[in-house]
């Protein structure tokens, strides 16, 4: 037998289990105790009721005027008669018997004492030098009844006490196993983002070592991610201030040689490292998005922040490519500013990137929160979607990009749990493509709190 996984479920049964068999052995060494303690007791009454009917006997049969007749005593109502008796003479004939007494039943005398037959158990004594003799008989019968009522007497209580003991050992267990549902909740509600250690408060000394062991693996992860993310974003940010001299040396090597092919390898090498400031300023924002809050104890509009991110991107990469919607109430929300603007630029770029070169880029910004980015060209198939937010993973390798600017988005849709959602060909049209991510926003109040204006 496979015991159940639970250890609530194998703690009910083992002690079910356990109770059961104790009540039972309990009950049949109880059961044994009485019936010997009851042979004991009937055997006392055989002699006890021998002893009380012989000198009655001997009285009676004395006074007779007639010798060696036998005499049934009538009964005076209808009764159960569990002792019968028949008093005998030394020449073995029947003197007097009770209403009830079967002669057969009798064996022969042989002397005082005890005696056992197949059915019944009898006791014998005699009186005048044993020329008057009693014997009184008890159905064996009659104490494997009483010896049964008392073995259901101890068992039928198991029927009632079992159920209720196993109900009380449930709930017993339950209860006592509470502290430790709770620590497997809140263990359950952690994600990559929340590796914080989980309170142990009340959690039984058997499994509390293992508690405390987790909170420390929880905290030797939540240490490498941050070490992680640290010397990423630490890496990109020292390669900037170098990247930028060199890219000025390229330029500069561009603008004083006489060579041609020396300009041209100068302008390879310009555009080489502009893609390395690139990337670096893309592993900045994925350390930011992955460890830094994005949500605040304030809110703010959004409607700046998107016009301000899509204004750079025009002027400096699509020149009349981008349209921007925007409601015309305030989108007021806790996520940090920042967050926002990397989120929203990584989806334009994106879209200004991969999107068909004349093809206009749709943004949107909807009252309830929807960020949208919309583009047009090839269609991608379903399983290429599934693996886009993926790092350093572009829809076409000839494409310039970095193969981060949807991972960026995922990890900080991740953390704000609203997922990334992408679509292609884009809702309404047979090509295309199309990014959103709902946001989370609340009432709009004062667009000005977060020192950013309307406009």
């Amino acid at each position: 037998m496979t015991l159940p996984r639970s250890l609530q479920a194998r703690l009910a049964m083992s002690l079910g289990a356990l109770l059961t068999v104790l009540w039972i052995a309990a009950a049949s060494v109880t059961a044994l105790l009485l019936r010997h303690e009851m042979d004991e007791v009937f055997d006392s009454a055989l002699q006890e009721t021998a002893q009380r009917l012989l000198p009655l006997a001997v009285v009676d049969i004395v006074g007779r005027e007639e010798d060696g007749v036998t005499q049934r005593l009538g009964a005076i109502r209808t009764h159960d008669e569990f002792f019968t008796y028949i008093v005998r003479d030394a020449e073995g004939r029947i003197l007097l018997q009770s209403h009830a007494a079967d002669p057969a039943v009798f064996p022969a005398y042989d002397g005082p004492g005890f005696r056992l037959t197949a059915s019944h158990r009898l006791f014998s004594d005699e009186a005048l030098q044993g020329t008057i003799r009693i014997t009184v008989a008890e159905p064996l019968d009659h104490r494997a009844d009483v010896a049964r009522e008392i073995q259901m007497g101890l068992g039928l209580p198991l029927l009632v006490v079992v159920p209720l003991a196993l109900l009380c050992i449930v709930l017993a267990v339950r209860a006592s196993l509470a502290p430790l549902r709770r620590f497997r909740g809140q263990l359950e509600a952690r994600t990559a983002r929340d590796l914080s250690p989980v309170p142990g408060g009340g959690i039984p000394s058997e499994i509390a070592p293992v508690a405390v062991t987790l909170n420390a693996l929880l905290a030797r992860l939540k240490a490498t991610f941050e070490a992680e993310r640290s010397f990423a974003a630490n890496a990109a940010h020292e390669l900037r201030t170098p990247l930028a001299g060199a890219i000025a040396q390229a330029q500069r090597l561009q603008t004083e040689t006489p060579d041609s092919a020396a300009a041209a390898r100068a302008a390879e090498i310009e555009a080489t490292l502009k893609r390395l400031t690139r990337l670096s300023e893309r592993l900045m924002q994925l350390a930011r998005a992955e460890g830094g809050q994005l949500r605040l104890d304030r809110s703010a509009d959004l409607r700046p922040v998107a016009r301000i991110v899509v204004e750079d991107i025009t002027r400096t990469a699509a020149p009349g490519r981008i349209t921007l919607t925007l409601p015309s109430s305030p989108v007021m929300s806790d996520l940090d500013p920042d967050a926002f603007g990397i989120l929203c630029r990584n989806l334009v770029d994106n879209a200004v990137r991969h999107g068909a070169r004349a093809a206009p880029v749709d943004v949107t910004l909807t009252p309830d929160g929807r960020l949208i980015v919309a583009n047009d060209g090839p269609v991608l198939p379903p399983e290429l979607l599934t693996r886009l937010t993926a790092r350093f993973e572009r829809a076409d390798a000839r494409t310039d990009g970095s193969g981060l600017g949807l991972a960026i988005v995922a990890a900080i849709a991740d953390r704000i749990d609203s997922p990334l959602v992408l679509r292609s060909p884009r809702p309404g049209a047979l090509s295309g493509f199309e990014a959103s991510v709902r946001l989370p926003v609340g009432d709009a109040t004062v667009a000005t709190r977060s020192g950013i204006p309307a406009r």
